[in-house]
């Protein structure tokens, strides 16, 4: 068996934000593979936070972040399971983070079911007429279009999104790690964005 270094945990901890013990297990069944390990705990991780995903959100926080100078604000509503875990300061830095988030990276909504068929479809054909106007053939252009529906999902579906305080994350992975820590299902259940002259007639 390889020799895992306190280092090379260190390392990992500090990539994936995971605790040392996990950290440690994880090198120590991938044999020391850093890459492996890395996608060892995310697996472990995802699998920790689905088998709670079924589980009742009945409780939880709508939060209120306004940016400094008053021209960005987000309401945002996130559900758990118990008041008990609404109040750790463990979830109110969650809606705290998610809602500051809303209000730099401007998603449209939360998760890709959000998106309503007509603007999938109106995305769908711009992203074909592109590509064919690109000189790629009819059938490759149907291709090209379902690798750059992922780039839209990224751009406009908070859970898609990359962290804007850690692009190496995004939304749906912090939210596991927060259901991995806490130990109740977590769900972002909606938000609002508003800034200054925006939506207005």
């Amino acid at each position: 068996m390889a020799e895992i270094s306190a280092e090379l945990v260190k390392r990992l901890r500090q990539q994936t934000g995971a605790g040392m013990m996990d950290c440690k297990r994880a090198l120590v069944e991938t044999n020391g593979d850093f890459d492996e390990a890395s996608a060892w705990l995310r697996t472990h991780g995802l699998l920790a936070a689905a088998k709670k995903s079924g589980r009742a959100t009945g409780e939880g926080l709508v939060h209120a972040y306004i940016h400094p100078g008053g021209r960005v604000g987000v309401l945002i509503e996130v559900n758990c399971e118990t008041d008990f875990v609404a109040r750790t300061d463990d979830f109110q830095g969650l809606c705290k983070d998610l809602a500051m988030h809303v209000a730099a990276a401007q998603p449209r909504w939360v998760r890709r079911e959000d998106v309503p068929e007509a603007d999938l479809a109106r995305e769908r054909e711009l992203l074909a007429a592109q590509a064919v106007n690109e000189g790629k053939p009819e059938k490759i252009a149907q291709q090209i279009v379902q690798g750059r529906m992922g780039k839209f999902f990224e751009e406009n579906c908070l859970m898609d999104q990359r962290f804007v305080k850690n692009p190496d994350q995004t939304i749906a992975q912090v939210v596991q790690e927060a259901i991995a820590r806490l130990g109740e299902n977590i769900v972002v259940r909606r938000f609002s964005r508003f800034a200054l002259g925006e939506g207005s007639e």
